[in-house]
């Protein structure tokens, strides 16, 4: 059979180790004819790739090698070879990288193509990291325990087909189904690199395939595929029934695809058959007894069958094909509802423990057809007591029954019939849905499709479901077969259908077959186009799904069991594989599936099977008892679950070291022996060992370090290195960054260095430069008396100054200084700078976050003082006294995560400790708002504005407004003091008029208020209470975080669900006060009558809730957040008591609101702020607190990310953005190839960049879009120097040492004209020193435009050839880092014109004539010559 996707080779992944520790990740794909090499940074883990020919792609995995291992096998300290990679992270001290050493095509040949393969054995790879930040033991060991997952024989991928979804997928492979992608979070860094196939997509399950046919001939192939759902993963007595992702426990989807092979050229038939398998979906669980007594089922007491309505909802979406049956032709029927069979396996007899539960789901049944929610969604259960119906009737008539049940609801669902056809040319004879994609060389034709769903239950979904599944499949089975032509019938068969009287029923003919009648006999015969033969017999005379109405016996008699056999095998397997995930051990009571096997009979077959039973019932309660939680960590962990918890000092991610690889040093390191490499060995991770002595002379030494790429400087990581005397490494260093060498800033002055061991890392935070007015103040310099200075922030960062934020620097200049100046030579060890990069690839490809970045540039409002959320993020205006903008997404606190712009981060015991905020941005992944649209609270809501309602000005609006809120709540005359609560509600104010500490700070000190006597963390007396509410807070943070991971997951196939009324937090803004007559509670009504209508935003609304505990009516103010709910159990005795997390029992993947169900409360109803504890409402304020200041650092974050952005690209409009999607990329590729003539580009930002700023016109392109790929940008963009600019010099730093042979200039769209076209003269070195670089040539603009006609005039945008270009070629290529261009304008001296009557010449006479020149964004028109270009192009080779 012809594959779509044929390759000729399979992927192979080589995982390279060389001596100096670094690791290589060498990968040829299938459906790749090049090799990619993937750098692990043997720092901070992060991966690394260019996409760079000749640095990480290569012809073929042999140069690879050869590239990483510098041609010689000897350098290799280990290699390990591998079939596929199925993830990677970044874990503190380690990295770990998963790969598939071996696998098993389980599925060879999908019709269409396509292998799935098991996973037969992995490797975790444990990558050493030079991470200087220790981990706790805790850690180490969740981290190993990872490494423990049980991965071989249980997951399956496929690398050329999505196979999450039923067969054949309308989607394309990296669009899977995210509920059934296992390793979805750790594939993440390879798609944060830009190569999101490099790691194949991941299933957890069972996928084989067997062939069978009639009479020992091969017919059919029959595979089965069992996806396990992500949405509630656990172990059997940790993950059951619902959990609030609105998933249940153990969650199969099973699918039963039968095809018959064909030869190359012809159509492969096919049907499919699925059905679903997982524990009941109501709110249960089971405690395990010390002693063997069986579990306790217990069902929640509280809204037992909240989140039903939504599981089958993902069902019916899933499987609704009302629609899709109707369009196939005119034979089918819309059908008007969507059934969902429930088959419940449960003991419902008198005084069985599992009655309860059927009792309860049939009670879920009549509540989900109240709410209404499913109208076209029919729910049917069936009760069926398996083990009762066994233990009376026996097997025999057991099935028989479960046969008779089934009969109705699948022949109402039916099956899903279609072929396969090789070739497009043949769609046109299709009737029905036709599937073709990018995978695909031809295209499926989809007659008719399975419409509902059969699902089977028992308590664990293990034995019994296994068992019912496979024989209700079985009738499918037969069913297919025959549809297909191909027949199950034995010769007893034939006695069988003559007793059956089936009267003038004639059955359908197979795909390809033809019904005719012979002209001379009369007779009819058939004809098989499929093999081009003709019969006299019909090839399916059977009545459909006639053996439902047969008995054990009768079946048996009347089929081939072969097949039968080979289908019991593969639930057999599939039992097996089900039972371990979820218990740990094998299947129970499955020799029932071998009921058709004439080895099943005997009496010792059953005394074996029963006495395997003993054996792995005892196998699972020790596993359920010992093992499970261990398990589920693992779980959790893998899936990218609950790591605040398991993981809590790892990075959301890796920070970058860009003084690495192609970063170098602008000037030379002084050096004792003068034949140095002038420091270079400084940036390399393979001179770890070196000793740098520089001349004891020198008092000072200074690094000029340029960067491989633009980052923002988080980190600087120094290793010590000395001799004998530990005093010869620097005391002290100073610390400037900026985008240039002419704009350094000062980060860091006077870092001091302690006397360490050799070897030791000494890692220094870099905080961004902060202004002198906001340092003199904020802090205890600008108080009014130094004892009341604040001391140590507890509760959060109360005097945060907020350093600059610029994701472009790219030069770190260092000053060391000696212990003791020149009595020693100095010595330096190793120097790594760390930080956080931008995805410019695709940025500038708009791909992946770069499309995610112009989607949310494309919705942002110009007016920038309408809200926060409208802010312009190319505004020039200090960052400081910007509106901020929300971030994407947003963790429940900001306590929880790794400060990315510092690397610092909380204590590992950050639960039973009090949180140590840092001074410059906390919180969550900063970049993540390119991912995603909104902000993710805990509560699943959005917060819309971080401004106060009334702020419609810019920030001195909001210092007005700040004390005003002051005065209100110090009294007319300032004289009240402060408590606690209203000094938090002062900066929540604050922080919604978006306001920096440094603003506040100005604002009180205006007024003559002390700023420090407001201080939250100084208002609060008692240190034990204090204590006990940052433990409490952080505890609200986590569980917080836990319910929006939830929120997130169980979105996943579902519409978007209406939040609550009530946000998780609910505080009372200043002015707020209950004001409604329904409303019985008045906990918030102090301050009403006080508040002037310009601060009081809104009054309540009428509308009234009902709090649980006291059962009186309570208003929205008068309502504790929603987050109070899950701190229910802080009574008084209990929050003095308390020390440490709540407990994660249960169903632990939704958080503490899983666990324990009947002794926890949902996040469902409402409770007073009378009735809630005082300190968890404090804590409620102080997280809220906390989650604006986060918000505000990540705002801050992301308009330092558009300034970026337009510093390069510009500031695009949104016809820019529409018209830049429609660009065709092969185009311009094409167009740079014959640019380039076989040469690279080797001044490409953002591997290359200026080392000095440029002039430039207002309204112009900037500068740095002159090295930009030629991809993005609208064509009519070019720059252009400021008017009256005689001359400009670009100062270019290339990507890597290179061989340059010439530049190219392309010519601006308005084109050149004799005023205009400039003298070009160029330079090279490898030394930023004028007098060292050698002159390349000097050229005339003028004599080229001469010869050149096409230079001049505006450019024809409708062509589509290679863009206007002028190269300047060297005589001879040479090798150097550093490119100097200076272009001139050259004045104009000519006799030939009367410069005093030049407006009387026409434009066609003029040759000095200037064309309409615009700005590249609608600047104004410029009449005036002036130096402007498009790109600037340095060719030649690496």
């Amino acid at each position: 059979m012809e594959s779509a996707a044929s390759h000729f080779r399979d992927s192979s992944i080589v995982v390279v180790t060389i001596e100096s520790g670094e690791v290589y990740i060498v990968v040829s794909l299938s459906s790749r004819n090049d090799t990619q090499v993937i750098y692990v940074d043997p720092t901070t883990g992060a991966l690394r790739y260019n996409g760079r020919m000749g640095y990480d792609i290569f012809s073929s995995q042999n140069k690879a090698l050869d590239y990483v291992t510098n041609g010689s096998k000897w350098l290799c300290k280990s290699v390990t070879y591998a079939r596929a990679i199925l993830g990677y992270a970044a874990l503190g001290s380690f990295g770990l990288l998963l790969v598939a050493t071996r696998v098993t095509p389980s599925i060879p040949d999908l019709p269409g193509g396509g292998c799935v393969y098991t996973v037969a054995e992995s490797q975790w790879i444990k990558i050493a990291l030079h991470n200087p930040e220790p981990q706790g033991k805790g850690e180490i060991k969740n981290i190993q325990e990872l490494t423990d997952l049980d991965i071989d024989g249980k997951h399956y991928f496929c690398e050329t087909r999505d196979i999450t979804r039923p067969f054949p997928s309308r989607m394309p492979l990296q669009q899977p189904d995210h509920e059934f992608v296992w390793n979805e979070w750790f594939s993440m860094p390879f798609k944060n690199i830009g190569l999101p196939q490099h790691c194949v997509i991941l299933l957890q399950g069972f996928a084989e395939c067997r062939s069978f046919g009639s009479l020992g001939q091969k017919e059919g192939i029959v595979a089965l595929t069992a996806r396990r759902s992500r949405l509630h993963p656990g172990t059997r007595y940790l993950a059951r029934g619902l959990n609030s992702c609105f998933s249940t426990g153990n969650e199969v989807e099973c699918e039963q695809l039968v095809w018959i092979p064909k030869r190359v050229g012809e159509s492969v038939p096919f049907n499919t058959y699925i059905w679903r398998r997982g524990t009941i979906p109501i709110w249960w669980g089971a405690e395990l007894k010390i002693t063997a007594a069986e579990a306790e089922i217990y069902v929640s007491d509280r809204d037992p069958y909240k989140g039903s309505a939504q599981y089958y909802q993902r069902l019916s979406s899933r499987y609704d094909a009302r629609d899709l049956n109707a369009a196939v032709g005119e034979n089918q029927k819309k059908n008007a509802m969507v059934p969902i069979v429930c088959i419940n396996l449960l003991r419902y007899g008198e005084g069985k423990s599992e009655s309860i539960l059927v009792q309860h789901f049939e009670e879920s049944m009549n509540h989900i057809r109240s709410t209404g929610k499913l109208p076209y969604t029919r729910i049917h259960l069936i009760n069926y007591d398996w083990h009762a119906s066994v233990k009376l009737k026996g097997e025999q008539q057991t099935i028989e029954g479960l046969w008779r049940l089934l009969k109705a609801p699948t022949l109402a669902i039916g099956i899903s019939e279609g072929d396969y056809l090789p070739t497009r040319q043949r769609i046109k004879d299709c009737r029905g849905e036709i599937i073709f994609g990018d995978d695909l060389e031809g295209a499926f034709c989809l007659r008719s499709h399975q419409n509902g769903v059969v699902r089977f239950n028992c308590a664990d979904s293990l034995d019994r479901t296994n068992a019912a599944s496979y024989f209700g499949s079985l009738q499918v089975f037969v069913e297919q077969c025959r549809r297909l032509g191909i027949s199950l019938d034995s010769d007893f068969a034939f006695g069988y259908q003559s007793a059956n009287n089936y009267g003038s029923y004639t059955a359908p003919l197979p795909p390809g077959w033809e019904k005719r009648t012979d002209a001379v006999t009369g007779k009819t015969y058939y004809i098989d186009h499929n093999t081009r033969t003709t019969t006299w017999n019909h090839p399916c005379p059977d009545k459909p799904w006639k053996r439902f109405e047969m008995t054990f016996e009768e079946f048996k008699r009347s089929t081939i069991l072969s097949p039968v056999n080979q289908l019991a095998d593969l639930f057999l397997l599939a039992g097996d594989i089900h039972a371990t995930l979820y218990t740990g051990s094998k299947a129970m009571h499955s020799q029932i599936l071998s009921i058709f096997s004439e080895e099943a009979g005997g009496g010792k077959f059953k005394q074996f099977s029963a006495a395997q039973n003993v054996k792995i019932t005892l196998q699972r309660r020790y596993k359920n008892a010992v093992v499970d939680s261990s398990r589920q960590k693992q779980l959790e962990m893998f899936l990218g679950l609950r790591l605040f918890k398991h993981i809590p000092s790892v990075p959301v991610k890796p920070l970058h070291v860009p003084s690495r690889a192609s970063a170098c040093l602008l000037k030379p390191v002084p050096n004792i022996y003068p034949n140095f490499d002038g420091g270079a060995s400084l940036l390399s991770i393979k001179k770890k060992d070196l000793v740098w002595i520089c001349p004891q002379a020198a008092d000072v030494i200074e690094l000029f370090i340029y960067l491989g790429e633009p980052c923002h400087v988080s980190q600087l990581l120094l290793t010590i290195s000395h001799g004998a005397d530990d005093s010869t490494f620097p005391s002290t260093v100073d610390v400037r960054t900026g985008c240039y060498l002419d704009g350094l800033k000062l980060l860091v002055e006077g870092a001091s260095i302690p006397q360490c061991p050799n070897g030791t890392n000494i890692l220094i935070p870099l905080p961004g430069p902060i202004s002198a007015e906001d340092m003199a103040v904020t802090g205890a310099g600008a108080r009014f008396h130094s004892q009341d200075a604040s001391g140590l922030s507890l509760l959060y960062d109360y005097e945060e100054l907020e350093g600059e934020l610029d994701f472009l620097s790219r030069i770190v200049a260092l000053t060391f200084y000696p212990a003791a100046s020149g009595r020693t030579p100095l010595t330096l060890g190793e120097i790594e700078v760390l930080g956080v990069t931008l995805p410019w690839k695709d940025i500038f490809a708009h791909e992946g976050p770069g499309a995610r970045f112009y989607e949310l540039l494309d919705h942002r409002e110009p007016n920038p003082f309408l809200s926060s959320l409208d802010m312009n993020p190319f505004s020039d205006a200090d960052l400081g006294k910007e509106k901020v903008v929300v971030p994407a997404q947003q963790d429940a606190s900001a306590n929880l995560w790794v400060d990315l712009l510092t690397g610092d981060h909380l204590p590992s015991e950050s639960i039973s400790q009090p949180v140590m905020v840092d001074s410059v941005n906390e919180g969550n992944d900063f970049l993540h708002f390119l991912g995603q649209a909104v902000i993710e609270q805990p509560n699943g809501e959005a917060i819309s504005k971080v401004t106060s309602a009334d702020d419609k000005s810019p920030l001195v609006g909001g210092t007005q407004q700040y004390i005003n809120c002051y005065k209100l709540l110090a009294g007319p005359h300032m004289g009240n003091k402060l408590g606690f609560m209203e000094a938090m509600k002062l900066e929540i104010e604050r922080l919604h008029l978006n306001l920096s500490a440094a603003d506040r700070d100005r604002a009180l000190l205006s007024i003559g208020v002390d700023p420090a006597t407001i201080n939250p963390n100084l208002l609060l007396e008692d240190e034990a209470y204090m204590g006990r509410l940052c433990r409490v807070a952080n505890t609200l943070a986590m569980l917080g975080q836990a319910s929006t991971e939830d929120s997130t997951t169980a979105s996943i196939g579902l519409e978007p669900i209406d939040g609550s009324v009530i946000d998780f937090w609910n505080i009372a803004r200043i002015g707020e006060s209950c004001s409604s007559n329904l409303c019985q509670v008045h906990a918030e009504a102090g301050i009403a009558a006080n508040a002037s209508p310009s601060l009081a935003s809104w009054v309540s609304s009428q509308s009234s809730f009902l709090c649980y505990q006291c059962e009186r009516k309570v208003c929205k103010i008068c309502c504790a957040g929603r987050g109070a709910l899950l701190l229910e159990g802080y009574t008084s005795n209990m929050a003095s008591s308390y020390s440490g997390g709540s407990n994660q029992g249960g169903s632990v993947h939704g958080s503490s609101v899983d666990a324990s169900l009947n002794r926890s409360t949902t996040l469902d109803g409402f409770i007073c702020k009378l009735c809630c504890h005082p300190i968890v409402l404090d804590a409620l304020t102080l997280d809220y607190v906390r989650v604006l200041v986060s918000i505000r650092r990540s705002a801050r974050a992301e308009i330092a990310v558009h300034r970026a952005v337009g510093h390069v690209i510009g500031f695009p409009s949104r016809d820019f953005l529409k018209r830049n999607q429609s660009l065709d990329r092969q185009e311009s590729a094409r167009a740079l190839r014959q640019l380039l003539n076989g040469e690279e580009s080797l001044a490409e930002f953002p591997f290359a960049s200026f080392l000095h700023s440029v002039e430039t016109a207002a309204g112009s392109a900037p500068y740095l879009s002159l090295l930009t790929p030629l991809d993005p940008g609208l064509k009519p963009s070019y720059w252009r120097a400021p008017p009256g600019a005689s001359h400009v010099e670009f100062v270019i730093v290339l990507g890597d040492l290179s061989d340059v042979s010439g530049v190219i200039l392309l010519v601006s769209p308005c084109g050149y004209s004799m005023a205009d076209a400039p003298t070009v003269q160029i330079w090279a070195s490898n030394k930023i020193h004028k007098e060292e670089r050698s002159c390349m040539g000097k050229w005339d603009m003028r004599s080229m435009i001469t010869s050149s006609s096409e230079l001049s005039g505006p450019e024809n945008l409708s062509e589509k050839a290679v863009p206007r270009h002028i190269k300047f070629a060297f005589r001879n290529p040479v090798r150097c880092r550093i490119i100097w261009i200076m272009l001139s304008l050259q004045k104009l001296v000519s006799s030939s014109f009367n410069f005093e009557n030049f407006n009387l010449l026409t434009l066609d006479e003029n040759p000095f004539s200037q064309l309409d020149r615009r700005a590249s964004f609608g600047g104004p028109v410029e009449s005036d010559p002036c130096l402007h270009a498009k790109r600037i192009l340095v060719v030649g080779s690496l």
